[in-house]
């Protein structure tokens, strides 16, 4: 058991939730074990969580950003972990709103907060992209299946409609699916009455459960809609929270180079005690 006393934020990104510990000055430690990782994100039992995350000092770029699971596995990426360490940046003043760089696994990230007052990214460039995943047959309801890997492997099934959807039903097999090397999320996307808007919900590996969010999820979406011809300019998804995130979009040859803009909120501050 941890006794720490280590401080530390409950982030929210569009009800993608995180422990988020400044781990700059003070590392991670022990913190960072797979089993320690799992009792902090325990709902009920520990502060419950997506994921943790350790901003830690970086020589190329503002902060680095560390994410692990809620099963304790380090992920390359999470797009809403990224939106809640721009946020965070600024509360904590590191840097400008409009001059922060994260670094990932998957590369530096520029980031900013926007005019609107929501935290912005720019994404590692984009170029693997099945607009068919052919080993993959598509079921009742189901239109078409894709895959883009966004700093982690995504499936995108387009549906009729995404509440009749069993997430965990369908989105369990889907993740560990035999043609995919390293399993990937499974996102199920239809379109919203709301004018341009799409709703998706996603089935995310290392959780292992639906979540009420995924940024690079929504990111690998937006890429899939607009390479079937189903959605141009940028694109809104309502996640399973009802918050929106938007992802725009640009081309250079054969690479999407995309941004995601969504909530970064701090919910609260606390110390970590009998972990």
């Amino acid at each position: 058991m941890i006794r720490a006393g280590r401080s530390f934020y409950k982030m929210s990104g569009s009800g993608n939730d995180f422990v988020m510990v400044d781990a700059r000055h003070e590392p991670a430690g022990r913190l960072a074990e797979a089993e320690v990782v799992q009792r902090i994100c325990a709902r009920g039992t520990g502060v419950g969580a997506d994921g943790v995350v350790f901003l830690e000092p970086s020589n190329r770029a503002t902060i680095k950003l560390v994410y692990l699971n809620a099963d304790g596995g380090r992920a390359d990426f999470c797009g809403n972990a990224t939106l809640c360490t721009t946020r965070l940046v600024a509360e904590l003043g590191i840097a400008s709103d409009h001059d922060v760089t994260i670094e990932t696994d998957s590369g530096v990230v520029k980031a900013r907060i926007g005019p609107d007052g929501l935290p912005e990214i720019d994404l590692p460039e984009v170029t693997d992209v099945s607009a068919a995943a052919a080993a993959i047959s598509t079921q009742v309801g189901e239109r078409r299946i894709g895959f883009a890997l966004v700093g982690v492997p995504h499936l995108v099934i387009q549906c009729d409609d995404v509440s009749t959807v069993d997430v965990a039903g369908r989105g369990r097999p889907l993740r560990h699916h035999a043609s995919l090397t390293h399993g990937a999320n499974a996102n199920f996307v239809s379109q919203s009455s709301a004018h341009g808007r799409w709703r998706i919900r996603t089935y995310e590996r290392g959780v292992e459960a639906e979540t009420l969010a995924c940024g690079s999820g929504s990111v690998a979406t937006a890429i899939l809609l607009t390479a079937w011809g189903d959605a141009t300019g940028p694109v809104a998804l309502e996640t399973k929270s009802g918050r929106i995130l938007r992802v725009r979009l640009e081309r250079s040859g054969a690479a999407w180079l995309p941004s995601l803009a969504g909530e970064g909120r701090v919910v609260f501050q606390g110390l970590l005690s009998e972990i």
